[in-house]
């Protein structure tokens, strides 16, 4: 029964997290969290496992979606290569940092994350883009002809993806919530085009971060082995969705669950 609930985990992070470019950490954190709390795992799980049970099937979800993505055209390589040089070492300092966090101020942290995360979300389609001096320019021809101009600074880049790794190896959520928005509101990225370099750089962040944890003995890979085929298959599915249907439903959805969990989880950490 706990393989079959460790599978559904895997395929709901991975669709959702694939769909908006989040990765699906913060599904896959709480929900970890949540079993262990019911007593229904053989092997208990600390927050540090989750974290580096999360990174390490962000993995399998990011693959699977950046694969799908690059057959569709939508992944700027360049750019995604560029922002993994800042987030690489900040995943690294995060994986390290996690392990002298205390259970009750993880709880509270990582609940405080995610309602920053559903701010972004909703803020991310109704904001105005930023004017700002770009040091790259890009450009971008969808399927239907229309042209897009993005660009960014490689300065202001640099340093908000540095952050956005650091949240990726303390917390293990794939650090998208931070990358997504930044691209869109910042660089004037075309969404579909920043959800999945956001993707891209997730999968070679996540690598990074899961290394470190496990150099840190925190990856329990039995429940990584039934997390990640669920991961994969959500990644493709929700990659497909992003691309064929509107996601204005589910995206609603994820913001209504990560609101309930991150106010649950502080809860937990305060009382």
């Amino acid at each position: 029964m706990e393989y079959i609930i460790l599978f559904i985990i895997g395929l709901v992070a991975g669709t959702f997290g694939s769909i908006v470019g989040l990765g699906g950490g913060v599904i896959i954190v709480p929900a970890l969290l949540l079993v262990n709390s019911l007593g229904i795992l053989d092997q208990a799980i600390s927050p540090q496992n989750a974290v580096g049970i999360s990174l390490m099937v962000i993995i399998f979800t990011a693959i699977s979606s950046t694969l799908f993505n690059y057959k569709q055209k939508t992944v700027d390589m360049k750019s995604g290569a560029f922002f993994f040089l800042a987030s690489a070492p900040f995943a690294i300092i995060g994986a390290m940092l996690s392990e002298y966090i205390p259970v009750k101020q993880f709880y509270i942290l990582f609940g405080l994350i995610m309602l920053l995360t559903t701010y972004l979300l909703t803020k991310q389609k109704t904001m105005n883009p930023i004017q700002m001096k770009w040091t790259v320019k890009r450009i971008y021809i969808d399927k239907k002809g229309n042209r897009y101009e993005y660009g960014y600074n490689r300065l202001v880049g640099y340093l908000i993806t540095g952050f956005a790794g650091l949240l990726a190896g303390l917390f293990g959520i794939g650090g998208g919530a931070i990358l997504v928005p930044m691209m869109v509101i910042l660089f004037r990225f075309p969404v579909h085009v920043a959800t999945a370099t956001s993707m891209f750089i997730i999968l070679l962040s996540a690598i990074f971060g899961s290394i470190s944890h496990v150099l840190l003995h925190n990856i329990l890979y039995t429940y990584v082995l039934f997390i990640a085929p669920g991961a994969y298959i959500g990644g493709n599915l929700g990659a497909y969705t992003a691309s064929k249907l509107s996601s204005h439903t589910l995206l609603t959805t994820l913001k209504i669950v990560i609101i309930l969990v991150a106010l649950q989880m502080i809860y937990k950490g305060v009382f």
